[in-house]
C-alpha cells in the first residue's frame, strides 16, 4: 500500500462514482512475520476477509490474531498494522467509502446510519469470527466486484446494506469503546507530525527531546502520549519502522546485511540482527534466504 508521510494513506478508486476496491488475494507463500502493511489510516472503511492461514493485526493499539474464515473490520481513521502469522496466508482487503451508500434525501438509512458510521459515531468491533452471514455477504460481494456482470453496482450495494446491518445489529462496539477511539483519533491527529518525520528521517538518530519539541510537547507528556496512541515506547516504534524498511532492501537488492543496517538507521550490526530476530522470529540472512533465493549478497552477513 502507498503511504503518506503522515500516515494517512490516500485512497484512489478505480470507479471514483463507485467507490469501492477489492485488492486480489496474494497467492505466493508468505515469510512469517512478514509485514502485510505499515502503520497507516484512511477515511474509509476497511474489511479484512482471510481465507487461509492466519495473521496478527492491530487496530489502534491492539494486536488481534485472525485465521481464515474471520473478518478484520477497520473503521474510519483507525491506525492498523499487519502481520503474517503463517506461511499460507492469504486474505481480501475490501476498502469502502460508506459515503458510496448515501441517499439523495433525507431518510432514516441516512440518518440513523450511514451518516453516524461516516462521522464514526458509529463504530464496530474489529474481530468478527467465522459468521456465516458475514462470510456470505463478503463472497457475494468479491464474486460481484470479479465477473461485473450487468447491474453488479445494484448487487454491491444491496450487499453492502446486507454487511451494514449485521455489523449494526450483532457487531457495535461499546460506548467505552467508542470513547477510547474518540480519544485515541484526537491523539492521532496531534502526533501526525511525528509519525511524518519519524517516516522521512528514520535513517538519522531520533530522540524524544527532539520529537517532542516537533510537536511542542514536553518529553514526560510526550512519551505518556506516544505510548497511549502506539502502546508502543518511541524506541519500540522507531525500531519497528526500520525493520519494515530493512524487509524491502532484503528482498530486492544485493546490499549485504551490513549496507542494510546502516541504511536503515542501525550504526550496530548486531543490534540490527537482534531486533530483527526478536520482531520476526528469524535471522535477516534466513529471511533473505527464505523470501529471495535469487539474491545473493555481495559479503556476508552476520
Amino acid at each position: 500500500m502507498e503511504r503518506v508521510a503522515s500516515l494517512r494513506e490516500p485512497m484512489d478508486m478505480p470507479d471514483p462514482t463507485f467507490p469501492i476496491k477489492i485488492n486480489p488475494r496474494q497467492t505466493y507463500t508468505m515469510v512469517v512475520g512478514e509485514t502485510l502493511f505499515v502503520h497507516h489510516w484512511h477515511e474509509h472503511m476497511e474489511f479484512l476477509f482471510f481465507v487461509a492461514g492466519k495473521a496478527t493485526i492491530e487496530c489502534g493499539s491492539v494486536p488481534i490474531s485472525f485465521e481464515a474464515g474471520e473478518l478484520c473490520v477497520v473503521n474510519s481513521n483507525e491506525l492498523h498494522y499487519g502481520i503474517a502469522a503463517s506461511e499460507d496466508l492469504s486474505y481480501y482487503a475490501m476498502i469502502v467509502d460508506v459515503s458510496l451508500l448515501h441517499s439523495h434525501s433525507i431518510d432514516a438509512i441516512e440518518t440513523k446510519f450511514i451518516t453516524p458510521i461516516i462521522q464514526n459515531r458509529i463504530l464496530f468491533q474489529n474481530y468478527i469470527s467465522k459468521d456465516e452471514e458475514v462470510t456470505q455477504c463478503m463472497h457475494a460481494i468479491i464474486r460481484e466486484l470479479d465477473n461485473k456482470e450487468l447491474g453488479y453496482e445494484l448487487s454491491v450495494k444491496s450487499y453492502l446494506y446486507q454487511l451494514l446491518s449485521i455489523l449494526v445489529r450483532k457487531y457495535l462496539a461499546t460506548l467505552t469503546e467508542l470513547d477510547q477511539y474518540r480519544l485515541r483519533l484526537k491523539e492521532l491527529e496531534r502526533l501526525s507530525p511525528v509519525f511524518a518525520y519519524i517516516d522521512e528521517n528514520y535513517q538519522d538518530k531520533l530522540t524524544v527531546q527532539l520529537l517532542a519539541d516537533h510537536i511542542g510537547l514536553s518529553r514526560f507528556h510526550f512519551s505518556r502520549l506516544f505510548k497511549q496512541v502506539t502502546d508502543k515506547s518511541l524506541v519500540e516504534f522507531i525500531n519497528l519502522v526500520r525493520i519494515n524498511k530493512s524487509e524491502s532492501l532484503l528482498r530486492n537488492t544485493r546490499m549485504n546485511i551490513s549496507e542494510i543496517a546502516l541504511a536503515t538507521g542501525f550504526s550496530d550490526i548486531y543490534y540490527f540482527s537482534r531486533t530483527f530476530k526478536r520482531m520476526k522470529k528469524v535471522s535477516p540472512t534466513n529471511w533473505r534466504n527464505n523470501d529471495t533465493e535469487g539474491i545473493e549478497e555481495s559479503a556476508p552477513a552476520d
